[in-house]
């Protein structure tokens, strides 16, 4: 085998390792927080004024 052949599947799969990781803390569950990472769990609804008046 050639070596750039061989150095093309080790990056090949160092990038799906990359990805396939992404995804999966992407969409396992977390303790306390939501699965997107965004911050919009962790927002104050204080100072939004009520609808129901």
């Amino acid at each position: 085998m050639d070596i750039q052949f061989i150095l093309m599947i080790i990056i090949f799969l160092a990038a799906l390792f990359y990805v396939g990781r992404m995804i999966y803390r992407a969409i396992s569950p977390k303790k306390g927080s939501c699965a997107t990472g965004c911050g919009k769990c962790a927002a104050s609804f204080d100072q939004i004024p009520d609808l129901k008046k």
